[in-house]
């Protein structure tokens, strides 16, 4: 039973440390005004008009509509 709850307890701290690994790369910091991609710094360092941002870096375009 040990044997066990130890190879869970192992598969567990695997599985959640590959999701954070995962989940940092896909955050940047950005200008709040022009949304250009800049230094990490800018939003570590708290500067005003930076944000950080998550998910898909590319843009979705409108497909123009047929009349």
């Amino acid at each position: 039973m040990p044997k066990t709850r130890f190879t869970l307890l192992a598969a567990a701290v695997l599985v959640a440390g590959l999701g954070l690994t995962g989940c940092s790369e896909k955050r940047w910091c950005e200008h709040d005004a022009t949304d250009t991609k800049v230094s990490d710094r800018f939003c570590k360092d708290n500067t005003p008009g930076y944000e950080w941002e998550s998910g898909s870096s590319h843009k979705k375009t409108r497909k123009p509509k047929k009349h």
